[in-house]
């Protein structure tokens, strides 16, 4: 049972590392499209420096590039053999092991059969931390996507055939799937929390509570799996606001590059700040220009090829049709 479990593991991370590399390859995608559409960038939810979703598309897909750090380490703690090691203390039979790992294509032996044992719930853990670390990004991402659908906001919309209504208030165009992924992905994050709490006390040896352990899991890579196509759905449909600038809330945005301005024409940091703050304050401050973000990694300058180079290199560790089909897609869809 644990070398099934294992097996399975092994080719479920697999899976899921090609499904987080479809939704990688869209996020980059629309960063390109849409790197020249201005977004507000908020701190403390409150208007605070000029954005634009290409930014924001990009931020995400850096962060499943992260993500797949995680996932590749619970590969490589999966993919040990544990077969031959029995009930957990060896057998007499003449098993060799290290051929049933070369024929089932682990990485290396669980030597230690006590260990073998011992390691239910270690593997499942560290699976479940790679698990939850994706969910995050699901999770802040569809929080943010949620926000910026408000009336208040209304940065982005979708048809009417991906939002839900309500069956007495007209107007309303709920983003149902998004608070649906946000629901599912809080859930995964606790994964970690009740794999510790589920195994913390068990003495050595088999214990009958680890059957638990596989609900747990092969549930939440379900969950997780799902929720990542119901993403890739959605963003194919997204429809972005291209003239939320002209909003002159969000003219304050540009403060900081004014004083910025200020500074580099010698005025002390202190006094520009000051000035810049008593025009935001009197209402008097427009919006100036953001031409001088070409950082690495500012709104001028995404490095969407640095992000799609770091994602190539982490996708290598996992196997099957993951490695050559993303980096394939993403040089034919990006174009990067």
């Amino acid at each position: 049972m644990l070398t099934d479990i294992r097996l399975w593991t092994r080719n479920a991370i697999d899976d899921l590392a090609f499904k987080t590399g479809n939704l990688f390859n869209k996020l980059l995608l629309l960063s390109e499209k849409y790197k020249d559409v201005f977004l507000p960038g908020y701190t403390h939810m409150q208007p605070a420096m000029p954005s634009s979703f290409g930014l924001w598309f990009g931020s995400w897909a850096e962060s499943l590039s992260d993500d797949l750090c995680g996932l590749s380490s619970a590969r490589q703690l999966v993919d040990r053999n544990p077969l031959g090691t029995a009930a957990g203390y060896g057998s007499t039979l003449p098993l060799d092991r290290r051929f049933t790992t070369s024929l089932l294509e682990f990485g290396d032996l669980l030597y230690n059969s006590a260990y073998a044992s011992i390691s239910r719930g270690k593997s499942e853990l560290a699976v479940a931390s790679s698990l939850a670390m994706i969910a995050q990004t699901l999770n802040r991402m569809s929080a943010d996507i949620c926000l910026f659908m408000t009336a208040e906001f209304r940065f982005i919309d979708f048809p009417d055939e991906l939002v839900t209504g309500s069956s007495i208030m007209p107007q309303k165009r709920n983003p149902d799937v998004f608070e649906l992924v946000r629901g599912r992905t809080n859930l995964i994050q606790t994964l970690p929390g009740q794999v510790v709490v589920l195994t913390s006390n068990l003495p050595s040896g088999y214990n009958r509570e680890l059957q638990l352990l596989k609900d747990l899991v092969f549930n939440a890579f379900s969950d997780l799996g799902e929720s990542i196509e119901m993403m890739i759905l959605m963003l194919d449909n997204i429809i972005v606001k291209n003239d939320i600038s002209d909003n002159p809330l969000y003219n304050s945005v540009y403060s900081t590059e004014e004083v910025n301005r200020l500074v580099r024409e010698g005025v002390p940091f202190r006094d520009a700040y000051r000035e810049v703050a008593k025009m935001v304050g009197n209402q008097s401050f427009r919006k100036t220009s953001v031409n001088e973000y070409t950082q690495e990694g500012s709104i001028g300058n995404l490095c969407n090829k640095e992000i799609r180079r770091i994602f190539e290199e982490r996708i290598k560790s996992f196997k099957s049709k993951s490695a050559e089909e993303m980096i394939n897609s993403l040089v034919k869809y990006t174009g990067l």
